[in-house]
């Protein structure tokens, strides 16, 4: 005896909520795949330009006898954990000693107004050329509009230190730096406030 009411071809509710179901994970793991992705990518470009910036900074001291640096990378301490958020105070001031000494620019990108040691005005170099998304605000090259912060790959600012620097006076900051030359890095997407663990470093 035949049924009255023949099955259609349509899904049933469980058919749906499988398939549903099934979309999400892979939705998730697609998400979780790429922002492992983007972070990894974030990584190495912090790491080519930590090691860019380190080489400038080497050229720079060739030059002019010292590392650049002022009274916040004399104090900034990569040691202690203090924010690294565009509005973390210190981090911003060491970042743009930095930029202002290794751009051959001034503090908005077209006039000069940093103190310029005598090779410096001599030579009336730049030993860096930093790409518009390094800049807080992002602005385009040759634009006039103040900087205030160099920033990592992960929008965060960029730590700069000479607290164990020996300055062309023959005395050191202080004994709490990483290394006798200068500290630089990147928390690695963290504010700076969970220590070390995942920082991209020029001491390791």
């Amino acid at each position: 005896m035949k049924h009255a009411f023949p099955r259609s071809g349509g899904f049933t509710l469980i058919e749906l909520l499988v398939v549903i179901s099934v979309i999400t994970i892979l939705a998730g793991l697609t998400l979780s795949m790429l922002d492992y992705a983007n972070n990894s990518a974030a990584r190495n470009r912090a790491k080519a330009e930590i090691g860019a910036l380190s080489l400038a900074l080497e050229s720079y001291k060739i030059d002019n006898g010292d590392y650049p640096r002022s009274s916040s990378t004399d104090t900034l301490n990569a040691r202690t954990t203090t924010d690294s958020t565009i509005a973390g105070g210190q981090y911003n001031a060491a970042s743009l000693t930095l930029y202002k000494q290794l751009s051959g620019d001034g503090a908005d990108g077209s006039t000069p107004d940093r103190t310029l040691s005598t090779a410096e005005k001599a030579l009336g170099k730049a030993y860096f050329t930093f790409k518009p998304n390094m800049l807080y605000p992002r602005v385009p090259a040759g634009t006039a509009a103040t900087v205030t912060a160099l920033l990592d790959p992960f929008r965060n600012c960029y730590g700069y230190s000479t607290i164990g620097s020996l300055s062309t006076s023959g005395t050191t900051a202080a004994t709490s730096g990483y290394n006798p030359t200068f500290d630089l890095w990147s928390t690695g997407g963290t504010s700076g406030t969970s220590g070390t663990a995942g920082w991209i470093t020029n001491w390791n």
